[in-house]
């Protein structure tokens, strides 16, 4: 029977591949250390300087995708109610003059 796959979480890998980035030891202790292959270190590394790159990329940060999704809902949501109260206001003015 062979091995199963061990998976990793995310804080665990980013703290190897951040151990790695510090470079204070090698790729090969901290594998040992951690349990992991030599190479699965090396790819973790890659992937957090690809990722810097996007999080540090123009300085800002927007909204993701799913909170500009759900805010878009709520201002349609708020204009509906602005106008349902606006055409209200209207027939009321009417009636009074």
């Amino acid at each position: 029977m062979g091995k199963k796959r061990k998976i990793h979480s995310a804080t665990f890998k980013a703290k190897v591949a951040l151990a790695a980035v510090k470079e204070l030891e090698t790729v090969s202790v901290l594998a040992s250390r951690h349990g992991v292959h030599p190479t699965q270190v090396h790819l973790w590394k890659k992937q957090l300087l690809e990722g810097a790159e996007e999080i540090f990329g123009d300085g800002r940060r927007g909204p993701s995708k799913a909170e500009d999704g759900c805010s878009t809902a709520e201002l349609y949501e708020q204009i509906g109610r602005l106008k349902m109260e606006l055409e209200w206001l209207k027939k009321k003015a009417d009636g009074v003059g």
